[in-house]
């Protein structure tokens, strides 16, 4: 009788074994193919140190200028629209657009703005920096940085010279769409914040850029 209770057992139960351990058998299927890996771009150091000639007395000026400051509880609202807008304006140009809590930063590359060695707004890019700046326009109520960097070619003195100019020709193409010029400063970094290896030409590319850095006047 024991004999027939266990061999029943095995009848039942076989089965449900074999499927437990399908798993592990040689008839296993593959298993999934890792998930590809997502680069976020994210908001580097340099770009949370203060404003270009400190917040104080940039948000003296832009007040002199009539701009208003924002009541503590209306900045993350008034930022969560401001990014809403900006990625909209810029969706498929090539530029990111970096979100750090109240900063944004907004990444232009060079490679698609400029031709090699100029500092002259490339026509198909004139658009694209005149909605960021129609966007800054209605946002009113930040402080704006623009920063020129270049890659590691060329001499320290030309790659300065070059992403200065290179800064200052967005803010000058912001500010001809109706961004005040009390709101904005620039700045050329040349090579010294690199953002991707120098040694490769790809890497190189996505050094040559403008960085539009936003920040809410508070």
């Amino acid at each position: 009788m024991r004999r027939l209770r266990t061999f029943a057992a095995l009848l039942i139960c076989g089965p449900l074994l074999a499927t437990a351990g399908c798993g592990i058998g040689p008839f296993a299927p593959p298993p999934p193919p890792p998930a590809p890996r997502v680069v976020v771009p994210v908001v580097p150091a340099y770009a949370h140190a203060d404003l270009i000639g400190g917040r104080a007395a940039r948000v003296k000026k832009a007040r002199a200028a009539g701009a208003k400051l924002l009541g503590p509880a209306a900045v993350y609202d008034y930022v969560n629209r401001q990014e809403i807008d900006l990625r909209r304006q810029t969706a498929g140009t090539g530029v990111d657009v970096i979100r750090s809590g109240e900063l944004l930063l907004l990444r232009l590359p060079a490679t698609s703005t400029f031709d090699v060695g100029s500092s002259v707004i490339r026509p198909q890019a004139v658009s694209t920096v005149n909605e960021i700046g129609l966007t800054l326009k209605k946002f009113n109520q930040s402080l704006v940085d623009v920063l020129g960097h270049t890659d590691s070619t060329g001499t320290p003195a030309s790659n300065q010279t070059l992403s200065v100019r290179r800064a200052q020709a967005v803010a000058k193409q912001l500010g001809a769409r109706g961004v005040s010029a009390a709101r904005v400063a620039t700045r050329g970094y040349a090579s010294s914040h690199p953002i991707a290896d120098n040694a490769t030409d790809a890497g190189r590319a996505l050094n040559r850029r403008v960085e539009i850095k936003v920040v809410p006047l508070r």
